[in-house]
């Protein structure tokens, strides 16, 4: 089994992570709010060079068949910070869509250890879309 040390830097990255959520949420929200996104964004993607640091981010995001993410998300962020930022939010989902789709999998085998959330995903109803993705995890 592999072991997750949580140092400083990891725990900072996954705040600056949740607050790019936040930001990008409270952007949405509020129309669609240039600031607010372009803020989330810087602080999303820091979080995640923090988190998982700087050489795993240059090598994730520049893999051959992670372009076509990488490019969509890095055009809509430049099309939410000129001030267009409805047609960039929809280019940067598609390209968050694109580049994490692989983590879908750990993200459901993490999700089923949560002890609330756990037992609800533990029903028939929820267990069978999540054995779909049990044994297919994605190193990080």
């Amino acid at each position: 089994m592999v072991s997750f040390e949580m140092n400083d830097r990891k725990k900072i990255g996954l705040g600056l992570t949740g607050f790019g959520i936040f930001f990008s949420f409270l952007g949405i929200i509020f129309l669609f709010d240039k600031g607010l996104l372009a803020m989330g964004n810087i602080l999303f993607f820091s979080g995640v060079t923090l988190t998982i640091g700087l050489k795993s981010t240059m090598q994730f995001f520049m893999k051959r068949q992670n372009f076509k993410g990488t490019i969509s998300f890095g055009a809509g962020f430049f099309f939410v910070v000129i001030g267009w930022p409805i047609f960039g939010m929809i280019l940067e989902a598609y390209g968050f869509i694109v580049l994490f789709s692989g983590f879908w999998p750990t993200l459901a085998v993490f999700m089923q250890k949560i002890p609330i959330l756990g037992w609800i995903l533990q029903q028939p109803l929820f267990r069978s879309f999540f054995d779909r993705y049990r044994g297919k995890r994605v190193p990080v």
